[in-house]
Protein backbone atom coordinates (compact mmCIF):
# COMPACT_ATOMS: atom_id res chain seq x y z
CA UNK A 1 0.00 0.00 0.00
CA UNK A 2 2.55 2.31 -1.16
CA UNK A 3 1.87 5.87 -1.52
CA UNK A 4 1.31 8.13 -4.13
CA UNK A 5 1.94 11.92 -4.88
CA UNK A 6 -0.80 14.29 -5.20
CA UNK A 7 -0.96 16.13 -8.03
CA UNK A 8 -3.64 18.65 -6.93
CA UNK A 9 -7.04 18.37 -8.89
CA UNK A 10 -8.36 22.20 -8.59
CA UNK A 11 -7.37 23.74 -11.91
CA UNK A 12 -6.49 27.87 -11.39
CA UNK A 13 -8.67 29.88 -13.16
CA UNK A 14 -7.82 31.10 -16.41
CA UNK A 15 -6.14 34.26 -16.66
CA UNK A 16 -8.06 37.16 -19.03
CA UNK A 17 -4.94 38.45 -21.30
CA UNK A 18 -5.19 40.08 -24.64
CA UNK A 19 -3.00 38.77 -27.20
CA UNK A 20 -0.12 40.93 -27.53
CA UNK A 21 2.76 39.00 -26.94
CA UNK A 22 4.61 41.06 -24.13
CA UNK A 23 1.57 40.42 -21.82
CA UNK A 24 1.51 37.13 -22.24
CA UNK A 25 4.99 36.75 -21.24
CA UNK A 26 4.61 39.00 -17.84
CA UNK A 27 1.42 36.27 -17.25
CA UNK A 28 2.96 33.34 -17.73
CA UNK A 29 6.21 34.55 -15.68
CA UNK A 30 3.52 35.33 -12.85
CA UNK A 31 2.05 32.09 -12.76
CA UNK A 32 5.03 30.18 -13.03
CA UNK A 33 7.63 31.66 -10.42
CA UNK A 34 10.66 30.57 -9.18
CA UNK A 35 9.22 30.41 -5.67
CA UNK A 36 5.82 28.66 -7.23
CA UNK A 37 8.82 25.94 -9.24
CA UNK A 38 10.24 25.35 -5.61
CA UNK A 39 6.92 24.42 -4.09
CA UNK A 40 6.58 21.00 -6.25
CA UNK A 41 3.33 20.38 -5.22
CA UNK A 42 -0.45 20.63 -6.20
CA UNK A 43 0.08 24.55 -6.38
CA UNK A 44 3.04 23.81 -9.17
CA UNK A 45 0.83 21.39 -10.87
CA UNK A 46 -2.26 23.13 -10.64
CA UNK A 47 -0.07 26.42 -12.52
CA UNK A 48 1.44 24.00 -15.19
CA UNK A 49 -1.80 22.50 -15.87
CA UNK A 50 -3.26 26.39 -16.44
CA UNK A 51 -0.32 27.58 -18.43
CA UNK A 52 -0.03 24.50 -20.85
CA UNK A 53 -3.84 24.10 -21.15
CA UNK A 54 -3.79 25.11 -24.87
CA UNK A 55 -0.21 23.49 -25.66
CA UNK A 56 -0.14 20.55 -27.75
CA UNK A 57 3.40 19.42 -26.91
CA UNK A 58 1.84 19.23 -23.30
CA UNK A 59 -1.28 17.82 -24.44
CA UNK A 60 1.11 14.67 -26.12
CA UNK A 61 3.34 14.26 -22.82
CA UNK A 62 -0.37 14.47 -20.68
CA UNK A 63 -1.53 11.32 -23.55
CA UNK A 64 1.48 9.19 -22.96
CA UNK A 65 1.60 9.90 -18.97
CA UNK A 66 -2.08 8.99 -18.55
CA UNK A 67 -1.70 5.47 -21.10
CA UNK A 68 1.40 4.27 -19.23
CA UNK A 69 -0.28 5.15 -15.65
CA UNK A 70 -3.42 3.03 -16.88
CA UNK A 71 -1.32 0.21 -18.37
CA UNK A 72 0.61 -0.23 -15.15
CA UNK A 73 -2.45 -0.05 -13.34
CA UNK A 74 -3.90 -2.83 -15.17
CA UNK A 75 -0.51 -4.75 -15.13
CA UNK A 76 -0.28 -4.58 -11.18
CA UNK A 77 -3.98 -5.54 -11.19
CA UNK A 78 -3.26 -8.53 -12.97
CA UNK A 79 -0.64 -9.78 -10.82
CA UNK A 80 -2.55 -8.77 -7.61
CA UNK A 81 -5.98 -10.74 -8.93
CA UNK A 82 -3.44 -13.78 -9.34
CA UNK A 83 -1.88 -13.95 -6.10
CA UNK A 84 -5.26 -13.27 -4.15
CA UNK A 85 -7.10 -15.98 -6.11
CA UNK A 86 -4.00 -18.29 -4.68
CA UNK A 87 -4.62 -17.13 -1.58
CA UNK A 88 -8.46 -18.35 -1.72
CA UNK A 89 -7.65 -21.43 -3.38
CA UNK A 90 -5.24 -22.37 -0.76
CA UNK A 91 -7.79 -21.00 1.61
CA UNK A 92 -5.72 -18.36 3.46
CA UNK A 93 -8.61 -15.80 2.91
CA UNK A 94 -12.02 -16.37 2.33
CA UNK A 95 -13.43 -16.29 -1.25
CA UNK A 96 -16.93 -15.13 -0.33
CA UNK A 97 -15.74 -12.26 1.89
CA UNK A 98 -17.51 -8.93 1.22
CA UNK A 99 -15.91 -6.07 2.77
CA UNK A 100 -18.51 -2.95 3.78
CA UNK A 101 -19.10 -0.67 0.68
CA UNK A 102 -17.27 2.04 -0.84
CA UNK A 103 -17.80 5.74 -0.66
CA UNK A 104 -17.20 7.05 -4.06
CA UNK A 105 -15.44 10.91 -4.16
CA UNK A 106 -14.97 12.82 -7.44
CA UNK A 107 -11.74 14.59 -6.49
CA UNK A 108 -11.92 16.99 -9.86
CA UNK A 109 -11.73 20.14 -9.01
CA UNK A 110 -11.43 19.87 -5.37
CA UNK A 111 -7.86 20.52 -3.47
CA UNK A 112 -6.57 18.10 -0.92
CA UNK A 113 -7.32 19.69 2.11
CA UNK A 114 -11.51 20.02 0.43
CA UNK A 115 -10.96 16.12 -0.14
CA UNK A 116 -9.75 15.45 3.54
CA UNK A 117 -12.07 17.77 4.57
CA UNK A 118 -14.92 15.77 2.79
CA UNK A 119 -13.59 12.54 4.16
CA UNK A 120 -13.67 13.47 7.54
CA UNK A 121 -17.01 14.85 7.77
CA UNK A 122 -18.31 11.75 6.52
CA UNK A 123 -16.38 10.11 9.43
CA UNK A 124 -17.33 12.29 11.91
CA UNK A 125 -21.13 11.52 10.64
CA UNK A 126 -20.69 8.01 10.98
CA UNK A 127 -18.32 7.50 14.04
CA UNK A 128 -20.15 6.03 17.00
CA UNK A 129 -18.87 7.20 20.59
CA UNK A 130 -18.33 3.49 21.96
CA UNK A 131 -15.20 2.81 18.89
CA UNK A 132 -12.14 3.01 20.15
CA UNK A 133 -9.89 3.93 17.06
CA UNK A 134 -10.63 5.11 13.64
CA UNK A 135 -9.56 2.96 10.50
CA UNK A 136 -9.65 5.05 7.49
CA UNK A 137 -9.62 3.20 3.74
CA UNK A 138 -8.76 4.61 0.65
CA UNK A 139 -8.11 3.53 -2.98
CA UNK A 140 -8.08 4.78 -6.55
CA UNK A 141 -6.27 4.60 -9.61
CA UNK A 142 -2.75 6.30 -9.45
CA UNK A 143 -3.44 9.72 -10.20
CA UNK A 144 -6.41 10.33 -7.88
CA UNK A 145 -4.09 11.55 -5.36
CA UNK A 146 -4.35 8.91 -2.38
CA UNK A 147 -0.82 9.44 -1.03
CA UNK A 148 -1.51 12.98 -0.58
CA UNK A 149 -5.00 12.80 0.90
CA UNK A 150 -3.58 10.67 3.23
CA UNK A 151 -0.47 12.68 4.30
CA UNK A 152 -3.58 15.60 4.52
CA UNK A 153 -6.22 13.13 6.75
CA UNK A 154 -2.68 12.59 9.08
CA UNK A 155 -2.52 15.95 9.70
CA UNK A 156 -5.49 17.01 10.68
CA UNK A 157 -6.38 14.19 12.57
CA UNK A 158 -3.19 14.74 14.60
CA UNK A 159 -4.51 18.88 14.76
CA UNK A 160 -7.63 17.15 16.55
CA UNK A 161 -4.65 16.02 19.07
CA UNK A 162 -4.95 12.20 17.94
CA UNK A 163 -2.47 9.15 17.90
CA UNK A 164 -2.33 8.59 13.83
CA UNK A 165 0.04 6.41 11.68
CA UNK A 166 -0.41 5.30 8.07
CA UNK A 167 -0.11 1.18 7.57
CA UNK A 168 1.45 0.15 4.73
CA UNK A 169 2.26 -3.64 4.14
CA UNK A 170 5.50 -3.10 2.56
CA UNK A 171 7.77 -4.04 5.47
CA UNK A 172 5.62 -7.24 5.98
CA UNK A 173 6.35 -8.51 2.77
CA UNK A 174 9.84 -7.38 3.46
CA UNK A 175 10.30 -9.40 6.79
CA UNK A 176 8.69 -12.40 4.86
CA UNK A 177 11.09 -12.16 2.33
CA UNK A 178 14.26 -11.75 4.82
CA UNK A 179 12.56 -15.43 6.44
CA UNK A 180 12.48 -16.88 2.38
CA UNK A 181 15.86 -16.51 1.66
CA UNK A 182 17.40 -16.61 4.92
CA UNK A 183 15.45 -20.41 4.89
CA UNK A 184 17.24 -21.40 1.46
CA UNK A 185 20.26 -20.12 2.82
CA UNK A 186 20.24 -22.53 5.68
CA UNK A 187 18.88 -25.80 3.70
CA UNK A 188 21.02 -24.73 0.56
CA UNK A 189 17.95 -24.28 -1.82
CA UNK A 190 18.64 -22.30 -4.87
CA UNK A 191 14.82 -22.23 -5.66
CA UNK A 192 13.24 -19.60 -4.31
CA UNK A 193 9.89 -20.32 -5.60
CA UNK A 194 10.13 -23.98 -4.85
CA UNK A 195 10.42 -23.34 -1.20
CA UNK A 196 7.18 -20.98 -0.89
CA UNK A 197 4.92 -24.06 -0.07
CA UNK A 198 1.85 -23.82 1.83
CA UNK A 199 2.98 -25.05 4.90
CA UNK A 200 6.71 -22.82 4.62
CA UNK A 201 4.63 -20.10 4.79
CA UNK A 202 2.09 -20.63 7.34
CA UNK A 203 5.70 -21.24 9.01
CA UNK A 204 7.32 -18.45 8.42
CA UNK A 205 3.93 -16.09 8.98
CA UNK A 206 4.21 -17.60 12.59
CA UNK A 207 7.33 -16.13 13.26
CA UNK A 208 6.17 -12.49 12.88
CA UNK A 209 4.29 -10.90 15.35
CA UNK A 210 2.63 -7.54 16.10
CA UNK A 211 3.07 -5.18 19.47
CA UNK A 212 5.14 -2.92 20.88
CA UNK A 213 8.44 -2.92 20.88
CA UNK A 214 10.88 -2.36 24.02
CA UNK A 215 10.32 1.32 23.49
CA UNK A 216 6.47 1.31 23.41
CA UNK A 217 6.12 1.40 20.12
CA UNK A 218 3.91 -0.50 17.82
CA UNK A 219 6.16 -2.77 15.59
CA UNK A 220 6.13 -6.26 14.10
CA UNK A 221 8.84 -8.62 15.06
CA UNK A 222 10.98 -11.25 13.57
CA UNK A 223 11.67 -14.42 15.51
CA UNK A 224 12.42 -17.58 13.80
CA UNK A 225 15.56 -18.82 11.94
CA UNK A 226 17.90 -17.30 13.90
CA UNK A 227 16.37 -13.63 13.41
CA UNK A 228 15.12 -11.88 16.60
CA UNK A 229 14.67 -8.21 15.48
CA UNK A 230 12.14 -5.64 14.80
CA UNK A 231 10.90 -3.85 11.49
CA UNK A 232 11.58 -0.58 12.75
CA UNK A 233 15.62 -1.57 13.52
CA UNK A 234 15.94 -3.39 9.84
CA UNK A 235 13.92 -1.66 7.44
CA UNK A 236 16.76 0.41 6.60
CA UNK A 237 19.30 -2.41 6.29
CA UNK A 238 18.65 -5.93 6.04
CA UNK A 239 15.30 -5.18 4.50
CA UNK A 240 16.80 -3.85 1.94
CA UNK A 241 19.14 -5.56 1.07
CA UNK A 242 19.73 -6.56 -2.67
CA UNK A 243 18.47 -10.68 -1.62
CA UNK A 244 15.41 -9.22 -0.40
CA UNK A 245 14.84 -6.51 -3.04
CA UNK A 246 15.15 -8.87 -5.68
CA UNK A 247 12.97 -11.79 -4.42
CA UNK A 248 10.07 -9.60 -3.11
CA UNK A 249 8.35 -9.68 -6.52
CA UNK A 250 8.51 -13.51 -6.56
CA UNK A 251 7.42 -13.52 -2.42
CA UNK A 252 4.41 -11.62 -2.81
CA UNK A 253 2.89 -13.03 -5.52
CA UNK A 254 2.93 -16.59 -3.23
CA UNK A 255 1.74 -14.14 -0.22
CA UNK A 256 -0.76 -11.49 -0.79
CA UNK A 257 -3.71 -13.92 1.35
CA UNK A 258 -0.94 -14.18 4.40
CA UNK A 259 -0.14 -10.60 4.57
CA UNK A 260 -3.28 -9.44 4.10
CA UNK A 261 -4.53 -11.66 7.13
CA UNK A 262 -1.48 -10.57 9.06
CA UNK A 263 -2.68 -6.84 8.30
CA UNK A 264 -5.80 -7.30 8.78
CA UNK A 265 -4.42 -8.30 12.95
CA UNK A 266 -2.35 -5.85 13.50
CA UNK A 267 -4.93 -2.98 12.39
CA UNK A 268 -7.40 -3.83 14.33
CA UNK A 269 -5.05 -4.17 17.41
CA UNK A 270 -3.90 -0.78 16.50
CA UNK A 271 -8.13 0.45 16.39
CA UNK A 272 -8.56 -1.23 19.79
CA UNK A 273 -5.48 0.77 21.23
CA UNK A 274 -6.99 4.13 20.22
CA UNK A 275 -5.02 4.83 17.45
CA UNK A 276 -6.59 5.95 13.89
CA UNK A 277 -4.85 3.80 11.44
CA UNK A 278 -4.85 5.21 6.99
CA UNK A 279 -4.69 2.37 4.86
CA UNK A 280 -4.23 3.39 1.02
CA UNK A 281 -3.93 1.17 -1.79
CA UNK A 282 -5.83 -1.49 -3.74
CA UNK A 283 -9.24 -3.02 -3.12
CA UNK A 284 -8.19 -6.30 -3.25
CA UNK A 285 -5.54 -5.51 -0.51
CA UNK A 286 -7.53 -3.53 1.71
CA UNK A 287 -10.82 -5.06 1.67
CA UNK A 288 -10.04 -7.49 4.37
CA UNK A 289 -9.81 -4.93 6.93
CA UNK A 290 -13.22 -4.08 8.87
CA UNK A 291 -14.07 -0.35 8.86
CA UNK A 292 -17.68 1.08 7.47
CA UNK A 293 -14.77 4.60 6.20
CA UNK A 294 -13.83 3.40 3.02
CA UNK A 295 -13.10 5.88 0.24
CA UNK A 296 -12.67 5.13 -4.02
CA UNK A 297 -11.11 8.42 -5.07
CA UNK A 298 -11.93 8.69 -9.08
CA UNK A 299 -11.80 11.41 -12.07
CA UNK A 300 -14.67 12.41 -13.76
CA UNK A 301 -12.59 13.52 -16.26
CA UNK A 302 -9.96 10.95 -16.11
CA UNK A 303 -7.46 12.85 -19.11
CA UNK A 304 -5.97 14.67 -15.87
CA UNK A 305 -4.58 11.31 -14.65
CA UNK A 306 -1.67 12.24 -17.60
CA UNK A 307 -2.32 15.69 -17.29
CA UNK A 308 -1.31 15.84 -13.17
CA UNK A 309 1.81 13.11 -13.96
CA UNK A 310 2.90 15.38 -17.03
CA UNK A 311 2.86 18.43 -14.69
CA UNK A 312 4.54 16.15 -11.71
CA UNK A 313 7.47 15.12 -14.50
CA UNK A 314 7.88 18.63 -16.15
CA UNK A 315 8.14 20.40 -12.90
CA UNK A 316 10.21 18.03 -11.35
CA UNK A 317 13.23 18.30 -14.52
CA UNK A 318 12.73 22.50 -14.58
CA UNK A 319 13.10 22.47 -11.09
CA UNK A 320 16.26 20.49 -11.01
CA UNK A 321 17.47 22.59 -14.47
CA UNK A 322 16.80 25.77 -12.53
CA UNK A 323 18.62 24.99 -9.12
CA UNK A 324 21.75 24.11 -11.67
CA UNK A 325 21.48 27.19 -13.71
CA UNK A 326 20.48 29.24 -10.98
CA UNK A 327 17.49 30.49 -11.94
CA UNK A 328 15.61 33.58 -11.02
CA UNK A 329 12.30 34.86 -11.88
CA UNK A 330 13.10 36.07 -15.17
CA UNK A 331 14.57 32.47 -17.03
CA UNK A 332 11.50 30.34 -15.26
CA UNK A 333 9.59 29.96 -18.53
CA UNK A 334 12.38 29.21 -20.64
CA UNK A 335 13.83 27.04 -18.66
CA UNK A 336 10.03 24.93 -18.41
CA UNK A 337 10.10 25.26 -22.52
CA UNK A 338 13.54 23.67 -22.66
CA UNK A 339 12.50 21.19 -20.39
CA UNK A 340 8.95 20.46 -21.92
CA UNK A 341 10.92 20.28 -25.53
CA UNK A 342 13.45 17.40 -24.44
CA UNK A 343 10.21 15.31 -22.02
CA UNK A 344 8.53 15.31 -25.80
CA UNK A 345 11.78 14.26 -27.37
CA UNK A 346 12.43 11.30 -24.78
CA UNK A 347 9.18 9.68 -25.63
CA UNK A 348 8.90 10.67 -29.45
CA UNK A 349 12.63 8.57 -29.71
CA UNK A 350 10.78 5.59 -27.14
Amino acid sequence: MDFVLFAGTAVLGRYFVTPRKSLKTSTSIAAISWETLQQQNAVTSNALLEEYKDSRRFAKLAAYEGDLTIQRDQEDASKLIKGIEFAQQKGVIDPNFVPEPYIPMDVLGKTPDQVADLILQHVNEHQTTEQNGLVLVLVGLSGTGKGTTVAKLNEKLQQQGLSVTNWSNGNVFRSVTLLATTWCEQHHADDLEAALTKDNLASWMSMLSFGKNPEGVYDIRIQGLGLDCYVSKIQNTLLKSPTVSKYIPTVAQYTQGEVIVFAAQAVEILQHAGVCVLLEGRELTVNYVRTPHRFVLHLSDESLIGKRRAAQRLMAAALHDAEQQRADNSSVKEILEAALDRLVEDITQN
